[in-house]
């Protein structure tokens, strides 16, 4: 008894770890799902630690503008400022960060003016919310698809973001049509890995 408890402590304690704050929020399946990836816990802990210093960094700057996806150390950041100074500061932030292998910098610096006469161009926050819960059940659904191993981003232009790794060049390609063919996806940037 005190072995399978301690068993299934251990795996608890993976799972926690394998997890930020808001994968518990926003999904109950993310639990079991970054448990049982195809990488090491170590691999999954750094990349949380690496999430937790640039929420930390946003926190500290005292925004809520940037939205962040990570996989092996492959960092994506997605948002919209119109605060250049605030722009600035973020990103110099984030370029100290260490442990980061590659940095997919795809926040935008707009100035509030242009923002209001581009207003039917956004998505707002909920509708991009609504669009990667859309992707994600789609390639959960799908048959053939290691959807654990793939992180999707939505900005407030439309454009989806799928970093993370493919098994096979066949995966990786249906993966793809999966997003493209999801109803309000304006343009998809493939930052995906395809590796056995």
């Amino acid at each position: 008894m005190f072995g399978r408890t301690l068993c299934i402590s251990s795996l608890l304690a993976a799972m926690l770890a394998a997890c930020t704050p808001a994968d518990i929020l926003l999904s109950p399946k993310t639990l079991v799902d970054r448990a049982i990836e195809a990488r090491s816990t170590q691999d999954i802990a750094t990349d949380n630690e690496i999430v937790i210093k640039v929420n930390s960094l946003m926190a500290e700057l005292g925004t809520i503008k940037a939205s962040t996806e990570i996989y092996e150390q492959n960092l994506l950041i997605t948002g919209l400022f119109d605060d250049k100074k605030l722009y600035r500061r973020f990103l110099a932030g984030v370029r100290k960060i260490k442990g980061v292998k590659k940095l997919y910098w795809r926040v935008r610096y707009l100035p509030r003016s242009d923002q209001k006469r581009n207003n039917g161009r956004f998505m707002d926050w909920s509708d991009a919310m609504l669009l990667d819960a859309r992707i994600g059940i789609n390639l959960f659904d799908a048959g053939g698809i290691a959807d654990v191993n793939y992180r999707i981003a939505v900005d407030p232009f439309g454009t989806v973001y799928v970093l993370g790794r493919a098994r096979s060049r066949r995966e990786h390609n249906k993966a793809l049509k999966i997003v493209r063919e999801t109803k309000d996806v304006r343009r998809v940037v493939d930052l995906v890995q395809v590796r056995a």
